[in-house]
C-alpha cells in the first residue's frame, strides 16, 4: 500500500493507495478512531452500488457500526439543490449527528455531493472518499473541493471541505469502461503539464501498459498526482491563487460540458479538449514552442481523448467562459503553459486570439 499525505495542519489527511483495500474499510474505520456505534451514511449511485454494494454490506456488518446506504441516479443531474433536499431528508430520518461519519463511494459526482452534504449537513459532519473512478482518485477526491451544479454552470454552489480520509483501491478500476479511464487519464496529463515534465514523459514512455490497467503503472500514476496535488493544494488550500493552476483545461472544457449538456462528455473529455485550447493559446502568445504543443496533442491522442468540439457554436463557447468562476473584474483568466511543467495564470486574452484558436477545433 502506497501512501500520500495532505499537510493542512489540523485538517491534515492521508490517501491510502493499493489493490484490495474495500475488503479492509472496517479496520480502516477503526484506524481513524471512528468509534463502535457511530452512524454511517454511505452515499453511492447504482451502479457501483450494483457492483460494490454487498461487498460494502458484509464488510460493515463484520462492525458495530450502525449504517444506511442511499443510492441516487448516476450523472451530474444528481449534482443537484434537489438532490441535496432529498440526502438531508435522509440523513435527518436516520439520526445523523455531527458524530456520525458520511462515505463519498463512487465517482466524481458523489465525492462532489456527498462532500457537500458532509461540509453543510449541522455545519459539517466527518466524511471520507472511496473514490470509483480513475478521475475521482487522482483529482476531485482530493484537496476537499465539494460542490453541486446550478443551470448557470458547473460547482458554482460549494465549499471547501476536507476528509478525514481518501481511500483508493485500485481493483475497482477493473469495473471501469475504456471511456470512463480515458476520462481520467486527461486530469493525470494535466498534472504533468502543470508541475512536473519528468512525469509527463514518464506518462509518454508508459501510455500503452496505463491504457491496459498495468496496476503497478497505474499505481504510481496515481501516487504521483496525488502527491503533486496535495503539493499545491497544501500551498493553497481556498484556491487564492496558486491552486488555479489545477484548472489547467477547465476553463473551456467546462464551458463545453455546459453548453453540450452534461453527460454529453465526460468531464475529463472536456478538459482535453481545453487542455489542447490552453496550450494552443500559450504557443499563439509565444509561451511555448510547437514542439511542446505537439507533444502534448500526441500523448493525449495516445490515450484516445477527443482534441476537437462537436456541434457547438463559437460565440455560445466564448460567452459561456466569462462565467467561469476565474473570472475577475470581468476578465477571464487562463491557465497556460510556460513550458511542459510549468503554468501561470493570464488575463487579457483578446477575443480575437480565443476565436482564431477555438475554430481551429470546431468540427
Amino acid at each position: 500500500m502506497e501512501l500520500v499525505g495532505v499537510d493542512l495542519e489540523e485538517r491534515s489527511y492521508e490517501i491510502k493507495i493499493g489493490a484490495g483495500l474495500l475488503a479492509n474499510l472496517g479496520q480502516s474505520l477503526i484506524d481513524l478512531d471512528i468509534k463502535a456505534g457511530t452512524k454511517i451514511l454511505i452515499i453511492t449511485d447504482k451502479r457501483v452500488n450494483d457492483l460494490y454494494g454487498s461487498e460494502i454490506n458484509q464488510r460493515l456488518e463484520e462492525t458495530d457500526f450502525e449504517f444506511k446506504i442511499i443510492v441516487v441516479p448516476e450523472g451530474e443531474k444528481s449534482k443537484s439543490l434537489n438532490m441535496t433536499k432529498v440526502l438531508y431528508d435522509e440523513a435527518v430520518d436516520f439520526g445523523l449527528d455531527r458524530s456520525s461519519l458520511i462515505i463519498a463511494f463512487g465517482g466524481g459526482v458523489i465525492g462532489d455531493l456527498a462532500g457537500f452534504i458532509a461540509a453543510t449537513y449541522m455545519r459539517g459532519v466527518p466524511f471520507i472518499q472511496i473514490p470509483t473512478t480513475l478521475l475521482a482518485q487522482v483529482d476531485s477526491s482530493v484537496g476537499g473541493k465539494t460542490a453541486v451544479n446550478h443551470e448557470a454552470g458547473k460547482n458554482l454552489i460549494g465549499a471547501f471541505y476536507q476528509p478525514e480520509l481518501v481511500l483508493i483501491d485500485l481493483e475497482v478500476l477493473n469495473t471501469l469502461d475504456q471511456r470512463d479511464v480515458r476520462s481520467g487519464l486527461a486530469e493525470v496529463i494535466k498534472y504533468g503539464v502543470i508541475w512536473d515534465k519528468e512525469f509527463f514523459n514518464y506518462l509518454q514512455a508508459n501510455h500503452k501498459e496505463i491504457k491496459e490497467l498495468d496496476l503497478d503503472v497505474l499505481a504510481k500514476v496515481i501516487q504521483r498526482s496525488c502527491q503533486i496535488k496535495a503539493e499545491v493544494v497544501a500551498k493553497d488550500e481556498k484556491e487564492l491563487g496558486l491552486r488555479a493552476i489545477l484548472n489547467y483545461g477547465h476553463t473551456i472544457g467546462h464551458a463545453i460540458e455546459a453548453l453540450a449538456g452534461y453527460g454529453e462528455y465526460r468531464h475529463g473529455e472536456a478538459v482535453a479538449i481545453g487542455m489542447i485550447s490552453a496550450m494552443e493559446l500559450a504557443y499563439k502568445l509565444d509561451m511555448v514552442t510547437k514542439e511542446e504543443v505537439e507533444a502534448q496533442t500526441e500523448l493525449i491522442n495516445n490515450f484516445g481523448l477527443p482534441t476537437t468540439i462537436n456541434k457547438l457554436r463559437l460565440d455560445q463557447i466564448i460567452s459561456k467562459t466569462k462565467q467561469d468562476k476565474k473570472v475577475k473584474d470581468g476578465e477571464v483568466n487562463f491557465i497556460l503553459p510556460n513550458s511542459i511543467g510549468e503554468v501561470e495564470i493570464v488575463s487579457g486574452v483578446k477575443n480575437e486570439v480565443l476565436t482564431e484558436v477555438l475554430a481551429k477545433q470546431l468540427r
